[in-house]
């Protein structure tokens, strides 16, 4: 599942931060696997990270400067100022719990387990695994 954590529970720097958790058969309790966070441009500060945005596009007359006095220069695009970039971080799975959860959650009673569909063209297109 996806939980979108409280301002109390994350680090000074993020604005957002999502947990994804995984129930647990044996301990009864859904644990956290991996966790994204939004910093906004705190990171980007400290480390000066910027970009220039692309100037808008220049706007045409359609022909009237004949009558606004003749031949006037075209305007360059004015520089766009840098601004600060926006980061994420994102963790990767925990694998231990990864594994534990699909283990807890597929296993039959004659222990063997049934991959799960998402994971069979990884595994070889095995349906199940069988106990030794």
């Amino acid at each position: 599942r996806k939980v979108r954590l409280c301002s109390g529970d994350i680090g000074f720097s993020a604005r957002h931060c999502y947990d994804l958790e995984v129930w647990l058969p044996g301990a009864a309790e859904f644990r956290e696997i991996s966790s994204c966070s939004n910093t906004g441009d705190f990171q980007a500060r400290r480390m000066a990270l910027r970009y220039r945005p692309s100037p808008p596009p220049v706007a045409e007359d359609g022909g009237n400067d004949k009558q606004k006095g003749g031949n006037k220069k075209q305007k360059k695009p004015k520089k766009m100022k840098p601004e600060l970039c926006h980061t994420i971080n994102g963790s990767g799975l925990a694998v231990g719990r990864t594994l534990v959860a699909v283990l807890e959650n597929y296993q039959r009673p004659d222990g063997s387990v049934v991959v799960p569909e998402v994971l069979r063209p990884y595994m070889g297109g095995a349906e199940v695994l069988e106990a030794p």
